[in-house]
């Protein structure tokens, strides 16, 4: 599952490439429009500064903006920095491996080689879609809303 974090700041960045090229945007209109703590957003954005992805400017007219265009900010790109990885296990992870504690040696684990498969076919999904995109509903969860 994605962290509260990482669902933030998905949200707060796809805001920014809404609003792409119109200026520094205030902390309190994506707080407000995304239903984000205003706290816990000043945290994800200042990381996301760091990062290079948000450019931010201080005083009245200040606010937050892409420091990338929308096209080369991908989904994956977001995950990983707020997540350390896509992988649903650390024995699965590419850049935070470790042994699963409990476990078994992982040649013989069923469950690493698929998390493995899931890993690698969720990083090709979050990595093929940029901020820039349109994402459809998909048939299925259209009445879902």
């Amino acid at each position: 599952m994605l962290s509260q974090k990482t669902r933030y700041a998905i949200r707060a960045l796809q805001h920014l490439a809404d609003k792409y090229g119109e200026g520094p945007i205030p902390l309190t209109d994506i707080s407000e429009t995304q239903n984000i703590p205003a706290k816990f957003l000043t945290v994800i954005l200042s990381e996301m500064s760091r990062e290079g992805l948000v450019d931010t400017q201080r005083g009245r007219d200040g606010g937050y903006w892409l420091a990338l265009p929308p096209v080369d900010i991908s989904y994956g790109d977001i995950v990983r920095l707020t997540r350390g990885s896509v992988a649903l296990t650390p024995c699965a992870s590419r850049f935070a491996h470790e042994q699963c504690k409990n476990c078994l040696p992982e040649d013989e684990c069923r469950l690493h080689r698929i998390m493995l498969l899931v890993r690698d076919e969720t990083a090709k999904v979050l990595d093929g879609i940029s901020l820039a995109e349109d994402i459809p509903v998909p048939v299925d969860d259209a009445a879902h809303g």
